[in-house]
């Protein structure tokens, strides 16, 4: 028996395509990923849903109404729900830079136009009832570093564009921070750019735990590093004291949680290159303590919960095959955020 009933646990769909592909291991479909997620059991507790990269070869950023339905019919047969849903705003996905020329600003929000657009049919359909469209800069930081003042302007003006069509669509916005992405790169710069763009009520943060750690390593932007270099992993509360003044800067603004682990490493495969290295939940060479960190994101100044998503997600990009294939990887997964639930969680 669980502690708490809410928010709901969710697997993201993504790892299946991120970091794969001619120079990695072969993409794992839509249905495997499926499959593997309803399959999961922990005392009598399963996944409530899923989250969606709307990419091809899982979803078409373009898909019809009919696409959708038949989508919506396949996740309902497994008991699951769709909630965030990943905004294919780069390049190789047909968008664009955000900072980029009016051309690549152009494809950045035509993309997340469909994707709002995806969002309100699946709501409208009756598989999803609450999740967020994830967008980043679609940039990198050796190019923003080349103007800072004004690659960050640029970036807030294109996500105040973005803002503008989710609210059209009714749908909220969360930039994940990230440190392969311009801009977005520092824990110090993603609270400048939240607070450029100034529209609390459309767009927020999403915290992804094995990325924000590495914002305590200073990765791309050394003069925000928080951890010294050569760091001791054993100082726990070091590390935690770390991660606070991270989640105290950016937990207002968080309107989606990925809960993930890392070993402080930078990794990266395919197109999806130097990024945060998620590890299994159980990984030994994992350096946080998942169930307390996570509790510094969804616990307030006053350690009550902050009830501002409805579910958590786990992320796990950059899985080998081999592991992601394994059913008792989200067996561990599954069990790791029913913990996290049963930690932090409400009813």
């Amino acid at each position: 028996m669980t502690q708490h009933k809410r928010p709901a646990v969710h697997n993201a769909m993504w790892p299946g395509l991120v970091g794969k592909g001619p120079d990695s291991e072969p993409p794992i479909d839509l249905e495997t990923m499926l499959n593997l997620t309803a399959a999961a059991e922990v005392k009598g507790n399963k996944f409530d849903g899923v989250d969606l990269f709307l990419s091809l070869p899982h979803v078409d950023i373009d898909s019809t109404r009919d696409d959708l339905v038949l989508l919506a019919d396949g996740i309902a047969e497994r008991n699951l729900v769709v909630g965030s849903l990943v905004a294919p705003v780069w390049p190789p996905t047909g968008g664009g830079s955000a900072m980029g020329s009016e051309e690549d600003r152009k494809s950045f929000l035509a993309q997340v136009r469909k994707a709002c657009a995806i969002g309100k049919m699946l709501r409208d359909i009756g598989i999803r009832r609450y999740g967020i469209v994830r967008i980043d800069s679609a940039s990198n930081p050796s190019d923003w570093a080349k103007d800072p003042i004004g690659n960050t302007k640029r970036i807030a003006e294109t996500f105040r564009e973005a803002c503008d069509i989710a609210e059209g669509y009714d749908e909220r916005l969360a930039a994940e921070g990230e440190i392969c992405w311009g801009g977005m790169h520092s824990w110090k710069r993603m609270v400048e750019l939240l607070e450029m763009v100034n529209r609390p009520k459309t767009i927020g943060f999403q915290a992804d735990m094995a990325h924000s750690l590495l914002y305590t390593l200073g990765y791309n932007a050394p003069e925000d590093r928080l951890l010294p270099e050569n760091f001791d992993w054993t100082r726990q509360d070091v590390l935690m004291e770390a991660l606070k003044k991270i989640t105290d800067a950016l937990r207002p603004w968080t309107i989606d949680f990925h809960v993930a682990q890392n070993d402080g490493t930078v990794h990266g495969s395919g197109s999806h290159d130097k990024t945060g290295r998620h590890c299994p939940a159980n990984d030994p060479n994992g350096k946080m303590d998942i169930v307390k960190v996570a509790g510094l994101w969804m616990r307030d100044e006053d350690n009550v919960a902050t009830r501002a998503y409805e579910h958590i997600c786990w992320d796990g990009c950059m899985f080998p095959n081999a592991t992601m294939l394994a059913p008792e990887t989200w067996h561990d997964v599954l069990g790791t955020l029913i913990a996290v639930r049963d930690a932090h969680g409400w009813d």
